[in-house]
């Protein structure tokens, strides 16, 4: 009997991202320290601190030019996240965070010889494409790993929300050059670059596992999201040119809102919910913190940077340690509410403890605002896909935006018409009580709205996720159709491509005859496995040319095609039956084998 060799699908791929990592300890260990020092990084690209050292700037500056051409990393930032993440099924990740990390380093050189807006406006655009690089990369390479990496993603995303103003502000203590504001930690862009550096190292020695990639829906859906990304970025710089009234403002960031609780309304119940967090969490947290901290500057009255460093530790910390808590031990559905409320409690807290002279007292608000916003992120992550993520990703910062419109039109009616120091700082806490309320009051909508349309929507998901289910993936870790070889007519090797009911190994055709035909060019037919049953082959499926057989227009649909016989020297076909599973006993003309040589091991001496 020939047996043809097993030849495997060059199309194959390994059966899951870590099947052919060695030492995955490794691997994560690197990926996390690049995670924790990576997203800060990123995060301190957003705040506009030039304000904080306009006496500095030489003469000849136009200072609000300047500010506006500072306030242009955000808006670069929401415009490339979206783009990134459709842009991860071409690129590898690895890749991905070298260039971010690559981005920011050369920004933060050059920072040291800006010296006109012209340039300033240039280093914060690759400020914000650099960290628009890398916060989707950092996801995506820490998707699939160990469960704690992507609650170390989520925790760190919250801590660095929760204390991006407060680590850009930090270095302006008593500088005497304002350039620092375009190079606030250099040594931690440095040593970001050279985690990248090792884990694409690691990445190459360990096989290169491969990163999950969005469907071709959510690719359409991440296109989508920059749609109101834009929109909101035109407003934003419109609003710093033109000077608008407070009234108009706010009214436009409403808009924004609500444009973007309308496009978290898009995908599946678990999308929708975690697109919902996110836009929750982009919208309250820095914003809010934005102002906590420059009230709690020494200027009015507050312990300043260096009674800040305890509380926000604490509550980077706690809520880190919240992450993880729910990605190991629970991950249940309404712990994302939950982390929500704990958000509204802790905005609470800030009308009654803000401002305070002792520090440690910001504790509660910080820890409850990182642990909540924490939870609510790693239990609606938990429950969404890869594409659903970064949707509620590139939702997320447009979300920071629309928050900074909607507290500097709250700002603006809040100071108008003021004229005395005192009055200033009085209402300065009066607008930050304020956007507390209107926070809170918001978080608790987003949570009503939620919990409303993903029940309403249920039923109608179901289908909706089966079919996107069926969909093949495209992705790094979807196998492509396995292509069977075969010799043709003229002795050239021709393709097929699977018929998508079979995969595994050739099935043994027995011959007829005895002896073996090691050089018989036998046309493969494969399946998923096969058992010896007798006279009998047993075998899931068979796959057949794809070439219709004679009359194959007659046959009920779901019937096996039957193969042309090859005959032998008495002029009868051979024929061998096989059991099909599923389909029952299946008479077939085995393919054609050539006549049968005598074995060298036959002949005797």
């Amino acid at each position: 009997m020939a047996v043809p060799p097993i030849q495997r699908s060059p199309n194959a791929h390994s059966a899951g991202p870590t099947a052919r990592v060695r030492f995955p300890w490794l691997l994560d260990s690197v990926l996390g320290l690049l995670i924790i020092v990576a997203l800060p990084l990123a995060m301190l690209a957003i705040p506009n601190t030039v304000s904080v050292v306009s006496g500095l700037l030489p003469e000849g500056f136009d200072k609000l030019a300047l500010m506006r051409a500072h306030g242009l990393a955000l808006p670069a930032m929401i415009l490339t996240v979206p783009l990134a993440a459709v842009a991860l099924r071409h690129v590898k990740v690895p890749h991905m965070l070298l260039g971010g990390l690559t981005v920011l380093a050369l920004a933060d050189v050059a920072g040291g010889f800006a010296g006109s807006t012209f340039l300033v406006a240039t280093l914060r655009v690759l400020h914000g494409i650099g960290a628009g690089l890398l916060i989707p990369a950092t996801l995506v390479a820490a998707w699939e790993r160990s469960m704690a990496l992507r609650a170390i993603w989520t925790g760190m995303l919250a801590f660095s929300l929760l204390a991006a103003q407060a680590l850009a502000l930090w270095p302006l203590d008593q500088v005497s050059d304002w350039k620092i504001t375009l190079q606030p930690y250099p040594l931690l862009t440095g040593i970001a670059l050279a985690l990248a550096a090792v884990y694409f190292v690691v990445w190459l020695l360990q096989g290169q596992p491969p990163m999950p990639s969005p469907r071709a829906a959510e690719r359409s859906r991440l296109l989508l999201a920059s749609v109101p990304a834009v929109g909101i970025s035109v407003v934003a710089i419109s609003t710093a040119s033109e000077e608008w009234g407070p009234g108009l403002v706010i009214l436009l960031a409403v808009l924004a809102v609500v444009a973007l609780l309308v496009m978290a309304s898009f995908g599946s119940r678990e999308g929708r919910t975690l697109a919902y967090v996110m836009v929750a969490v982009g919208i309250v947290l820095l914003p809010s913190l934005a102002q906590i901290t420059y009230v709690e500057m020494r200027g009015l009255g507050g312990p300043g940077m260096t009674g800040l460093w305890i509380p926000f530790v604490v509550a980077g910390v706690l809520g880190l340690a919240s992450a993880i808590a729910v990605r190991l031990f629970a991950g249940a559905r309404w712990l994302a509410p939950m982390g929500l409320l704990a958000m509204v409690v802790g905005l609470c807290s800030v009308r009654v403890l803000v401002p305070a002279a002792d520090g440690l007292v910001l504790v509660i608000p910080f820890t409850l605002l990182a642990a909540g916003a924490a939870v609510a992120l790693t239990s609606a992550l938990s429950q969404s896909g890869i594409g659903a993520a970064l949707f509620g990703l590139a939702l997320c910062f447009p979300g920071v935006l629309a928050g900074y419109l909607l507290a500097t039109g709250v700002q603006l009616m809040m100071l108008r018409g003021v004229t005395v120091a005192q009055q200033l700082v009085d209402r300065f806490v009066g607008t930050l009580h304020l956007w507390s309320l209107i926070g809170g009051f918001l978080v608790v909508a987003v949570i009503v709205l939620a919990e409303l349309l993903s029940r309403r929507a249920a039923p109608a998901d179901e289908a909706s996720e089966a079919d996107e289910a069926a969909e093949p993936t495209g992705g790094d870790s979807a196998p492509s159709p396995s292509l069977v070889s075969s010799p043709d007519a003229d002795g050239h090797s021709a393709s097929s491509a699977s018929s998508g009911t079979s995969t595994g190994a050739d099935v043994v055709a027995e011959g007829a005859g005895e002896g073996s035909a090691a050089e018989a060019a036998v046309p493969t037919v494969r399946s998923r496995r096969s058992e010896r049953r007798g006279p009998t082959m047993a075998v899931d499926a068979l796959e057949v040319p794809a070439q219709p057989a004679a009359g194959a227009e007659d046959r009920p649909a779901g019937a096996i095609p039957r193969i042309p016989g090859s005959p032998d020297s008495s002029g009868a076909a051979d024929r061998n039956v096989a059991s099909v599973e599923g389909v029952g006993e299946v008479t077939g003309p085995v393919p054609p084998v050539p006549p049968q040589a005598q074995s060298p091991e036959d002949t005797t001496p």
